[in-house]
């Protein structure tokens, strides 16, 4: 494949050139845009995640964009780079399973065999009984629903608020005081820009780029999305040439690799990635679990510490044994080394910034940066009033649905844990592009435990439903340097929230009551969900039962969680990090075999071979300064060629099941 040759010498990441002025993104081109996101590619969205376990993976967004600009040439208007990239944020926020997932999920969670002599305690403000005629009859039209409905809705609206209030406020922290890179923004950027090249019929370089990558995503999605989907329509098995999700290779390794979960995953976009991620996060994700694959786990099983596992065991089962057994401990312990790597690398850069504007102040130099003219900023304690608004509404919420929990610890979660892990991971966002985030390992479940000691009460099921206020909104700042790359006024976002808001509950609750009306869920008709669901039930079931009564929930903790194990992970995350550090070997690695440490080899190559592939081949053939704009925009491109495979085939299964379910 050649990429071309015509660009200019230097490519930079700069996106729009530096001083053009911001201009307006929300018009009434988005609006139809939304309508058309929601009202046609939502159900899409839903069969697929359903059905594979995945959404369109970002192609809504540029399908969306790239029929409005083919209308839009027929009528002679040009869409605009700034209404292109809101459009893509709209459509990213409605071409997705929706907020009534979770209704669905909870619907299944207290009717299936793992909640049993549990399901009488799920709280009615969660989900209706398990003999309810609501659930009999696969339906949101009825009383039983009205409340679960209502406090999804209010916590969906708090938890967007949130976000763009934090996130306004991260962008500014990450991206006007540290001037930290944001490698992964780019990819939405450019790809905005090559489309509104092409609205302005100027196909330039970045056209070009989007439009190769398009054609493999468009020839690999017949494939792997296609085949399977339209086989389904025609036969009674589904055919599918690349297996989905993984090619489960566990019961045939098991003599080999003992207790050693070995699955590979042929879905090309990982090699593509790889294009994009830092280098050195995949190597390091790569060298983890090569030694956790073919030397840690086996050890392990050796060693009686993977004691669940039996062989002929497939991929799913020996994940979750051997969590059960170890990785969930040991990822504690791993987990609490990253958090603190984040927090000292976060206060190491507060201190360094004070320094800086100390030794500027004593040179007698501007301390503050102004900020770019025209790009709709504001004080910074507006948002941060609003935020802090929201989260009194989330604390009482929490009183009001558990009155044995106490206030103060979501008030601790909403005020103080979640705006901290928020800053880390905007800067993980600012440094990485995203990968090897930083949270408080089992906070959430330390702290019912931790409340029950106090008061002397068992908190019982209807904890691990109530809407704690444990948020990261790190990723939205990635949100604001996209607007800031494309001189778009950050006002346009707050317009394409409410629209966004509206139109997903609207087609949400249409479509959700259609497709479940259609069958059970899960069922034979949504493979993937057949498939795991189940464990996933096992593993929350387990959890509700640690917060019973009667001294029943100890005992089930004492069996989940090892603290020798915790200990062992501290202690090899904190070695590793030390000699990383006196090597002086990048932190990107560190980070990266800390992630790699849960995967196998197998799953983790294809995003190694496409990271070998962008450093050595690629960016020799091109040079590294244009292959590394190149990339973002291939990327982009790859998964719109998916999705155009996906809506399409997506939308013919969804009328044959229609016309299937209907009595003549």
């Amino acid at each position: 494949m050649a990429l071309p040759e015509d660009t200019v010498e230097q490519v930079k990441y700069e996106i729009v050139p530096e001083g053009t002025p911001y201009q307006w993104g929300f018009s009434w081109n988005v609006v139809v845009a939304a309508l058309f996101v929601g009202f046609v590619m939502m159900p899409g969205a839903i069969y697929l995640g359903l059905f594979m376990g995945q959404t369109y993976g970002g192609a809504a967004e540029w399908v969306t964009i790239i029929l409005f600009i083919e209308i839009a040439k027929r009528s002679f208007v040009k869409l605009r780079t700034q209404e292109i990239i809101i459009m893509y944020w709209i459509a990213a926020g409605l071409a997705v399973m929706g907020p009534l997932q979770g209704l669905i999920w909870n619907q299944y969670l207290v009717q299936c065999p793992m909640s049993d002599g549990i399901h009488e305690q799920f709280p009615s403000w969660a989900v209706p009984a398990r003999e309810s005629s609501a659930l009999l009859e696969r339906t949101f039209v009825h009383k039983a629903w009205v409340v679960p409905l209502l406090l999804a809705l209010l916590t969906y609206l708090i938890y967007n608020v949130n976000r763009l209030c934090l996130g306004y406020v991260l962008f500014r922290l990450t991206s006007d005081m540290e001037r930290l890179p944001f490698p992964l923004a780019p990819v939405q950027a450019g790809g905005a820009t090559a489309l509104a090249e092409t609205s302005s019929k100027r196909e330039g370089w970045r056209w070009r780029v989007f439009s190769m990558g398009t054609i493999v995503g468009v020839l690999f999605g017949l494939v792997y999305v296609g085949v399977p989907i339209l086989s389904s329509m025609f036969f009674t098995r589904r055919v599918e040439i690349i297996p989905i999700p993984w090619l489960d290779l566990t019961p045939y390794t098991g003599s080999i690799l003992p207790a050693t979960p070995v699955a590979m995953s042929m879905d090309l976009l990982a090699v593509v990635v790889g294009f994009v991620l830092p280098f050195w996060l995949v190597v390091g994700a790569f060298i983890s679990a090569i030694a956790m694959t073919f030397i840690g786990t086996p050890l392990l099983y050796k060693y009686g510490i993977l004691f669940n596992w039996n062989e002929g065991m497939s991929y799913v089962p020996t994940q979750i044994s051997n969590s059960f057994d170890f990785w969930i401990s040991f990822s504690i312990g791993t987990a609490l080394v990253i958090f603190y790597v984040g927090v000292g690398a976060t206060i190491r850069a507060v201190l360094r910034r004070r320094r800086e504007r100390a030794a500027r102040q004593a040179k007698g130099e501007t301390l503050e940066t102004a900020l770019p003219e025209g790009r709709g900023d504001i004080c910074l304690w507006k948002p941060l009033a609003i935020w802090a608004a929201t989260q009194v509404v989330f604390v009482g919420l929490c009183k009001a649905l558990v009155p044995d929990f106490p206030w103060w610890i979501p008030a601790i979660f909403g005020f103080v844990l979640s705006p901290m892990q928020s800053y880390i991971n905007a800067r993980m966002v600012g440094i990485t592009g995203g990968s090897g985030s930083v949270s408080f390992p089992y906070l959430r479940e330390a702290s019912f435990y931790g409340a029950q000691l106090l008061t002397g009460k068992a908190l019982g099921v209807p904890i691990w439903f109530a809407p704690m206020p444990i948020q990261d909104y790190g990723e939205a700042a990635g949100m604001f340097k996209q607007l800031e790359l494309t001189r778009t006024k950050f006002g346009s976002v707050v317009y394409s929230l409410m629209l966004t808001f509206v139109v997903l509950w609207v087609c949400s609750f249409i479509y959700w009551s259609w497709i479940w009306k259609l069958d059970v869920i899960p069922s034979s008709t949504y493979p993937f969900v057949q498939k795991m669901w189940p464990l996933n039930a096992t593993i929350s079931c387990m959890w509700m039962r640690t917060t019973l009564p009667g001294g029943e929930g100890l005992a089930n903790l004492q069996k989940i969680l090892h603290v020798e194990y915790i200990g062992v992970g501290f202690a090899v995350g904190s070695a590793v990090f030390a000699v990383f550090s006196l090597l002086g070997v990048p932190t990107l690695v560190f980070y990266g075999m800390l992630t790699g440490i849960g995967q196998n080899a197998f799953m983790a190559f294809p995003q190694f071979l496409g990271a070998m592939l962008g450093r050595h081949y690629f960016a020799k053939r091109f040079g590294d300064l244009k292959w590394r704009a190149f990339a973002p925009i291939l990327v982009a491109g790859y998964v719109c060629g998916v999705g155009l495979i996906g809506v399409t085939t997506v939308a013919l299964k969804l009328i044959s099941s229609a016309v299937k379910q209907t009595i003549f």
